[in-house]
C-alpha cells in the first residue's frame, strides 16, 4: 500500500538557498525577514556581506520549503524596493562553504584523537589551552554535520556556525 500525501509543510521540505543582491540601506534586512514571517517560514541561516560595490549587499538565505510557495516569496522579495534581484539557486552550480568554530573541554589525553579527527577534516587548531582546545573547519553543511557529530563525545562546549555562503560559478549572476 502506498504512503498517504501528506500535506506540505515547510519543515518536511527541501533546503533552498536563496540568494539576495539588495541597496546596502537600514530596514532592508527587516523588510526581507518579513517577506519569510508573514508566510511562517523559519529562516535557517542569513549571512549579509558587502558585495564588490560599496552601495549593495548580498543575502545568502537558507530555509526549508515547498517550491511553489518559495517561488512566490521570491517574487515578493524581489519586488521590495531595496532588492535589485532575488534567486534560488538550489540545485543551480553554485560553490557553497559554510564556517565552523569548535570549541571542546578536553584534557592531553584526548587531543591525540581530536587532532586527527581535525587533521581529516582539514580543521585549524585556533585556540590551545590547557583545558580546552578551538578548531575552524569549513567546507560543505554535510561535512561539517560530520565533523561536529565525531567530536560530540570529546566534551563539545561550543559552537558557532557562520550560515551558507554561495557563488553562481561560470558567468551566471549569484
Amino acid at each position: 500500500m502506498a504512503a498517504p500525501d501528506l500535506p506540505s509543510h515547510p519543515t518536511a521540505s527541501k533546503v533552498h538557498a536563496i540568494s539576495l543582491y539588495v541597496h546596502n540601506k537600514p530596514g532592508v534586512l527587516v523588510r526581507v525577514a518579513l517577506v519569510f514571517a508573514r508566510r511562517g517560514y523559519n529562516i535557517e541561516s542569513l549571512v549579509v556581506s558587502p558585495s564588490a560595490k560599496g552601495d549593495f549587499s548580498r543575502m545568502t538565505i537558507t530555509c526549508r520549503g515547498d517550491a511553489g510557495t518559495l517561488e512566490q516569496m521570491i517574487r515578493q522579495l524581489a519586488k521590495l524596493v531595496d532588492v535589485v534581484h532575488a534567486i534560488d539557486h538550489t540545485g543551480d552550480a553554485a560553490y557553497e562553504t559554510e564556517i565552523a568554530l569548535v570549541k571542546l573541554q578536553c584534557d592531553l589525553g584526548q587531543r591525540t584523537q581530536i587532532l586527527q579527527i581535525a587533521e581529516h577534516f582539514s580543521a585549524k587548531v585556533v585556540d590551545y589551552g590547557p583545558e580546552s582546545l578551538m578548531l575552524r573547519a569549513y567546507g560543505s553543511g554535510e561535512k561539517l554535520d560530520a565533523f561536529i557529530e565525531l567530536l560530540r563525545p570529546y566534551g563539545l562546549r561550543e559552537l558557532v556556525r557562520s550560515g551558507k555562503v554561495l557563488m553562481a560559478r561560470g558567468p551566471q549572476e549569484t
